[in-house]
């Protein structure tokens, strides 16, 4: 899949002033590095969204942004944190005590403790509460037994975004307000729908891919799962395009990588930079639609 762009509705101009926007980042795992690249774009524009809505990876990229850092700041930290294989691994050790095995919930799949790793990989200008962002953050996570999706807004902004990014088969489910919560891509995979009343333009970024091959070779078991979960959500994600799609819609071409190619950042990064200018063309379309 290449890079992907739609315009949808396109807003007239306001009599009270300048267009605002809203963004919503997807959820992806490793994929979502490419946000940062449409990040890099909104920045170089001079537009700075009233509200971010984030589901995973998209909530952790999205708090970032909403904290104040730029595009710029968020692809340094990225590079310098989950880049280098070296770091990444001091940087999990440094998590204590004396055994990291025990802090992380153990080395199987499904028992890491994604709260604890967060804590140790966020860089530091992410507050530990909601209240202290700069822009209004919406993070999704999925109710385990509720069956419904939470929106999260306000109260510890660590155990929101672990939350919504628990990925099941991989993370421990966290307990939020007594409810047993999973990874909000889950039930809402671009929850772009939280920001249609927020904004003039809302923009959305899917990054869940898709699996790429041909019938010369079947999946691998692992292969198969995730590839399956991406199926499934593209499944809800063509359905809420079909009944409301934001004003923008981005996919960045991140069919090649999977879920947990983080030491891959450096190339993911690379790879999507080409979405900054289907971000610019998108936007300048906007505009000249307002002006007509």
């Amino acid at each position: 899949m290449n890079t992907k762009l739609a315009l949808h509705e396109l807003p007239r101009k306001r009599s009270s002033g300048e267009l605002t926007f809203a963004i919503a980042f997807g959820g992806g795992g490793a994929r979502g590095l490419s946000h940062i690249c449409v990040i890099e774009a909104l920045d170089e524009l001079g537009i700075r969204p009233v509200a971010i809505a984030g589901s995973s990876i998209g909530a952790i990229v999205g708090a970032a942004m909403a904290a104040g850092m730029s595009g710029e700041e968020i692809h340094s930290y990225t590079l310098e944190t989950i880049g280098p294989r070296g770091t990444l691994a001091n940087k999990l050790w440094s998590l204590g005590p004396a055994s990291m095995r025990d802090t992380l919930g153990g080395f199987r799949f499904g028992q890491f403790n994604l709260e604890l790793v967060l804590k140790a990989l966020l860089p530091p200008q992410i507050p530990q509460d909601f209240e202290c962002l700069h822009i209004p953050l919406k993070v999704t996570a999925t109710d385990y037994y509720g069956q419904a999706e939470v929106v999260l807004e306000s109260g510890d902004l660590t155990t929101a975004l672990a939350a919504s990014a628990a990925l099941p088969g991989i993370f421990m489910p966290l307990r939020i307000n007594g409810r047993i919560m999973i990874d909000g891509g889950v039930y809402n995979p671009i929850p772009y729908d939280h920001l249609m009343d927020l904004a003039d333009v809302v923009i959305g970024v899917d990054v869940i891919g898709a699996p790429e091959g041909d019938a010369s070779q079947p999946p691998s078991r692992i292969d198969s799962m995730f590839g399956a979960s991406q199926l499934m959500m593209q499944s809800a994600i063509d359905l809420k395009l079909r009944l409301q799609p934001p004003h923008i819609f981005l996919r960045p071409p991140v069919n090649r990588y999977r879920v947990l190619d983080f030491l891959k950042a450096k190339e993911i990064l690379e790879q999507c930079a080409a979405v900054k200018d289907d971000v610019k063309r998108a936007v300048e379309a906007i505009y000249l639609a307002a002006e007509a």
